[in-house]
């Protein structure tokens, strides 16, 4: 019986042993401020290069602004795959990577107020395997672009962390563990933690005597409004943007019945300043179709794809595809199984960008006439509607647009950006200044007229702003032919707009009812308070201050 015993504790002995040899090599290389701080979670006022890392760069206390940055270095003994290898012994690298990463924990005041085990995929699987460290921003105000540590950080105010960092001292405590699921999801040790005494400011007082605003000049074809609005509440928007209450705004301009009136940049930009609205260029394709058809070099844009692509060469073909009209891809209701909304969509523009031909990528999806009965946000089918165009007019489409658009409209100053295959890129990213943002806002509420010449048909207008879709899952928002609608809520009452947007708050607005163009600049470029932040903007400052009677 002893025997036995001891032959099977031995059994289970070399099973530990085996399966507690690392799966993958991780780096062995480590500094020796990483070796004499493992286990441990530190915090910087920037995000400093690992290897130039130094004891004293780690903050000791820290005051919590709006306007702070805020990144973390976390020190670990093995790789995470490793850590995760313990948890699950018997499964591959590679099926580790797609079912567990990090739990990322954060304390407020010795609380647990958010815990997050984070999706697979990022950090990336070679990370995964070979780093024992992370280095990484909670908080990047000037550099930021929405990375999956923003993401967090941003999960973690909204699930909980506003309401608790309210001003004055606080103790922030971070713990990172490993986890796998399967049929359950099994959590591991500790890998690293760490803490950080706060004091919190994010109500600073603006003083609105001290804040001048901007002196209007004349524009190439706009004039200086001579119209009054209320100066008072304008300073105190200019005031919270200069406070890092609203982030990353970059530029404010309102026209009222076609003249500037209100002009505001900030982050050093200024008029002259060309900035990237991303898919606000987006609607600049519906309008090249509204003047393309006007020519007559589209018949309508209930013309299918058919007559511009031999579908049967591309992947994924059925009869149905050929049926995809331009009127499908300027609504986003095609049959084509892309949505950008959805990071598992084979058609999310994600998986577009790194592709050799981003025109194969839409024509090689799978199609399905049921997908059409629901809107869609699908950027590859904006991609193909520009490729039309590119093909349909003389000499391309970025020299036909300078002559029937941007030279009518005054405008000389921009940059396109570009497919794989040199056409102009209408999934968006088109850089102009605000006040040309502005001339073409304007050019829709004149009803496709500018200077006395139809430049844009009146019924592509109307066409363009009509709800030809209605956006699920929103309250009381539509889509026209690639513009936005919806109403801004203000002082009890309602204001309908039709819009452009674009990823980090960017805006077109032109109001249905009242005589507003509003264009707002901004580059908060994967932020969740982009949009929301625009929106508060709007309702709090701009709407009151302009339509004050």
């Amino acid at each position: 019986m002893k025997k036995l015993l001891l032959t099977i504790c031995l059994i289970q002995l070399l099973f530990n042993l085996t399966f507690a040899q690392n799966i993958v090599e991780p780096e062995s290389k480590m500094t020796a401020l990483h070796r004499a701080n493992i286990g441990k979670i530190f915090f910087t006022d920037k995000r400093i290069p690992t290897e130039s890392l130094t004891q004293e760069d780690f903050l000791k206390t820290y005051t919590l602004t709006n306007k702070s940055n805020l990144s973390f270095v976390a020190y670990f003994d093995n790789s995470l795959t490793n850590y995760k290898h313990k948890l699950s012994p018997h499964l591959s690298s590679d099926s580790l990577f797609k079912v567990g990463n990090y739990q990322f924990s954060l304390f407020i005041d010795s609380k647990l107020i958010y815990q997050s085990n984070l999706l697979a995929g990022a950090p990336q699987a070679k990370s995964q395997d070979t780093d024992t460290f992370l280095n990484r921003p909670f908080i990047d105000n000037i550099n930021g672009q929405g990375s999956w540590s923003e993401s967090f950080w941003n999960r973690f105010l909204r699930n909980g962390g506003e309401e608790v960092l309210t001003d004055g001292s606080h103790l922030l405590k971070m713990e990172i563990r490993p986890y796998v699921k399967t049929e359950t999801t099994n959590v591991g040790e500790i890998m690293a933690m760490g803490e950080l005494p706060i004091e919190v400011a994010k109500h600073p007082k603006i003083d609105i005597s001290k804040i001048e605003l901007n002196k209007i000049l004349p524009y190439n074809n706009l004039e200086v409004s001579k119209e009054t609005f209320d100066n008072q509440k304008i300073k105190e928007l200019k005031g919270a943007i200069d406070e890092g209450i609203y982030k990353k705004i970059n530029g404010v301009v309102v026209l009222k019945n076609g003249k500037v009136l209100i002009e505001e940049y900030f982050n050093g930009e200024n008029r002259n300043s060309l900035h990237n609205p991303r898919s606000v260029g987006k609607s600049f394709a519906s309008t090249m179709t509204g003047i393309v058809i006007k020519e007559g070099f589209l018949k309508t844009e209930n013309q299918t794809i058919s007559d511009y692509y031999h579908l049967n060469e591309f992947k994924n073909f059925n009869p149905s595809k050929g049926n995809a009209t331009i009127k499908d891809l300027l609504t986003m209701s095609s049959g084509f199984d892309g949505n950008d909304e959805d990071y598992s969509s084979v058609g999310n523009e994600e998986n577009m960008y790194p592709t050799e031909n981003w025109v194969k990528f839409a024509l090689d999806l799978p199609y399905q006439d049921s997908l059409k009965r629901n809107w869609h946000y699908f950027t590859a089918g904006v991609v193909l509607l520009g490729d039309i165009l590119n093909q349909s007019v003389p000499n391309g489409l970025e020299k036909y647009a300078e002559q029937k658009l941007f030279a009518p409209l005054g405008i000389s100053n921009y940059k396109w950006q570009y497919t794989p295959q040199n056409v102009p890129n209408t999934a968006g990213g088109i850089q102009m200044n605000a006040l040309d943002f502005a001339k073409y806002g304007q050019l829709y509420k004149n009803g496709g007229l500018w200077n006395g010449k139809q430049i844009l048909p009146k019924n592509w207008v109307e066409k363009s702003f009509s709800k030809q879709k209605q956006i699920m899952g929103r309250d009381n928002e539509f889509y026209g032919y690639l513009f936005w609608n919806k109403k801004f809520k203000t002082e009890n009452r309602e204001y309908e707009a039709f819009y452009c947007a674009g990823n980090g708050g960017n805006y077109i607005l032109v109001f249905k009812n009242e005589p507003l163009v509003i264009v707002i600049t901004a580059s908060a470029y994967g932020q969740y308070y982009a949009h929301s932040q625009v929106a508060e903007m709007l309702s709090k400052y701009i709407l009151p201050a302009t339509l004050k009677n």
